[in-house]
């Protein structure tokens, strides 16, 4: 899916497509290789990205350990979003886990966009929406599935994280350690 598809898919309003010419002209297109950071932890996120290919890993450094927050795959979005939107210092990490090629918006054009753009307003509303259900979603997942019914719900709607993204980060993901993560999938198989 390219970035055009991408936000009709999410706007979901034929009466705005006129303005988003000027939504995808305001994107420029970049490339991250494997383990290339979008942004380090403690540098302030400067861009807003629409992943068209690859796979972006959310990480803290929690006791000296790499902890995965969010798996940024392809057909999305992905931001430190307080960070880009206060200009402040991230709390996380965002890397390539694979090659990635990514649509980029500066904090001042995408800012511009949400003030005279209806179709990236909207755009943007839904997109906050749709995200905080899935972490809300989530979060009660983590308290009251175990972690082998999260780890089958993730191969029921996410089978093609499993072949693209290595064991540990997915382990991490779920809140399950890759010890206990390698027994899952060896019973579950």
């Amino acid at each position: 899916m390219n970035l055009e598809k991408y936000l009709k898919h999410i706007i979901d309003n034929p009466s705005l497509d006129q303005e988003l010419p000027e939504v995808i002209n305001a994107f420029e297109k970049t490339t991250l290789k494997k383990n290339d950071f979008f942004v380090k932890e403690g540098a302030v996120c400067n861009h807003f990205c629409f992943v068209e290919s690859g796979v972006l890993q959310h990480a803290i450094l929690l006791n000296g350990e790499e902890k995965t927050t969010y798996l940024a795959l392809k057909n999305s979005c992905t931001v430190a979003l307080k960070s880009f939107l206060n200009q402040k210092p991230s709390r996380k990490s965002i890397k390539a886990l694979s090659d990635c090629t990514l649509w980029i918006i500066s904090a001042d054009n995408f800012k511009d966009l949400l003030k005279n753009n209806e179709a990236f307003f909207m755009f943007y509303h839904k997109l906050i929406e749709n995200q905080i259900f899935r972490i809300d979603d989530y979060r009660i997942d983590l308290l009251t599935l175990s972690p082998e019914e999260r780890y089958q719900k993730l191969l029921h709607n996410d089978p093609q994280l499993l072949q693209s993204i290595p064991l540990h980060y997915l382990a991490s993901f779920l809140g399950i350690s890759t010890r206990h993560m390698s027994r899952i999938r060896k019973n579950i198989k």
